[in-house]
């Protein structure tokens, strides 16, 4: 079985950034490869861990409905089902360390849940090949209404250093438990926190109902290498960030 660990909060706060650093860790430092996930529709954990997208969940799923309502022909016979197995199959991103899987846009109209439902299937169904899969949800909370969050060992729920994002965390805390998810654990994160201000983040943390697991501070590395298009797998080991984030997850002693 993997262990599972998502990525929850609001715009804006870095979650992605700390998902490709989580999956960097999980290469540097346990066996075995990692099944990266991004289950945003917004994709950009590619960008994060510095390789490119050629297929999405969300394309494939409108590929395959146009192929069906022009009675295309299948290859070799194959059922709809077994063809988009295939083609889902194809569409990882394989790199060192780690594969990718990513859900992307569905270029019809409608709402992303079928597309969200499909990479919730496929992650389900392929993450007996890995020892670890690292989740980089949507932004918000609807993910989770929608009960499109799959089972997780791990959920980092991470707020950026403002009460607006220490709220939206709460709430996102708080419909996790209301909706009874199959999390086994969650922990709240602040992230690009401005030095100097721990204790005081730690306080309003407090004050709202929330504890911080982690700090993790602001890092001009990671400005840098955003404005010059580096992954983070490429942040330099003495990064601020990188250690403070690494800490914390020394100290969760994952399996």
């Amino acid at each position: 079985m993997s262990f599972v660990i998502g990525f929850a909060g609001k715009g804006g706060t870095g979650k992605t950034s700390l998902a490709g650093l989580t999956v960097r860790y999980l290469a540097e430092r346990k066996r075995g490869p990692v099944l990266a996930v991004d289950a945003d529709s917004n994709s950009c954990l590619n960008e994060a861990l510095g390789v490119d997208v050629h297929a999405t969940i969300g394309r494939l799923r409108e590929e395959s409905l146009t192929a069906v309502r022009a009675g295309g022909a299948r290859p070799g016979g194959m059922s709809m089902e077994e063809l988009f197995d295939y083609q889902v199959q194809q569409s990882i991103i394989e790199s060192e360390g780690f594969d990718l899987l990513v859900m992307g846009r569905p270029e019809g109209p409608g709402c992303y849940c079928a597309a969200n439902n499909i990479i919730r299937k496929y992650t389900d169904k392929l993450s007996d090949d890995y020892p670890y899969v690292v989740i980089d949800n949507e932004a918000g909370m609807e993910h989770l209404s929608r009960k499109t969050t799959h089972k997780v060992d791990l959920l980092l729920v991470v707020s950026d250093a403002s009460k607006k994002g220490i709220y939206t965390a709460r709430r996102i805390s708080a419909l996790v438990d209301e909706l009874k998810l199959d999390v086994d654990k969650q922990l709240f994160i602040i992230n690009r926190a401005p030095a100097g201000h721990e204790k005081e983040l730690r306080e309003t943390a407090r004050e709202l109902g929330v504890e911080a697991a982690g700090i993790i501070p602001e890092d001009r590395n990671l400005f840098d290498n955003d404005m010059q298009g580096v992954p983070v797998l490429k942040l330099p080991a003495d990064s601020p960030a990188l250690k403070a984030f690494y800490s914390l997850l020394d100290g969760l002693n994952i399996p």
